[in-house]
């Protein structure tokens, strides 16, 4: 192997890496991995179930109404709840949608600027806007863009992941031979 075929398959293979280091702060910082618990997502999420949520709005979208997102606690700062967007700011609620403190002759609830209004699937025991109020949207963690139910669904999908990277790594090795 001549030195300028050595050296060119030593910067694809460090390109190579570099990708694959690039791809992995990419993933680290864009997406997380949450776990249900409780059931005020039943039945469209069960306590257990493992969900993938993303930030990265300009990759996933911007979040819209009927939208499921993960947001911080309003009521216990070091957790996180599950909720589906019911209004964004600027839309009114609809009246049985508020809480019981909310009286019609309060007129419309409109959702203040820059916050969400957010509800469970599972209404009769959902602890969500109805108790807390809207949201700010600072507070959204995430918006869900895979769902992996229980621990299997998780196993796959890191399986995959790392097939994909061992498959990118053994590719660069073949290219490097061949140089």
């Amino acid at each position: 192997m001549s030195s300028a075929g050595g050296k060119g398959a030593r910067t694809g293979f460090l390109a190579t890496l570099l990708l694959l280091l690039a791809l992995a702060v990419f993933f680290y910082l864009s997406f997380r991995t949450v776990v249900v618990s409780g059931h005020s997502m039943e039945p469209t999420y069960h306590a257990g179930d493992r969900l993938l949520a993303s930030k990265a709005y300009w990759l996933i979208g911007a979040i819209k109404r009927k939208d499921i997102v993960v947001l911080r606690d309003p009521v216990d700062s070091k957790g996180y709840i599950i909720k589906r967007v019911l209004a964004l700011a600027g839309e009114v609620v609809d009246y049985e949608n508020l809480g019981s403190d909310w009286k019609l002759s309060q007129g419309d609830y409109t959702v203040p600027t820059g916050e969400i209004y957010v509800i469970g699937d599972n209404r009769a025991v959902s602890e969500d806007s109805r108790k807390f109020g809207s949201v700010p949207v600072s507070s959204v963690i995430g918006k869900i863009v895979y769902i992996a139910p229980g621990n299997a669904g998780m196993s796959v999908l890191i399986f995959v992941c790392g097939f994909l990277m061992i498959g990118l790594l053994w590719f660069s090795v073949k290219l490097l031979a061949k140089k």
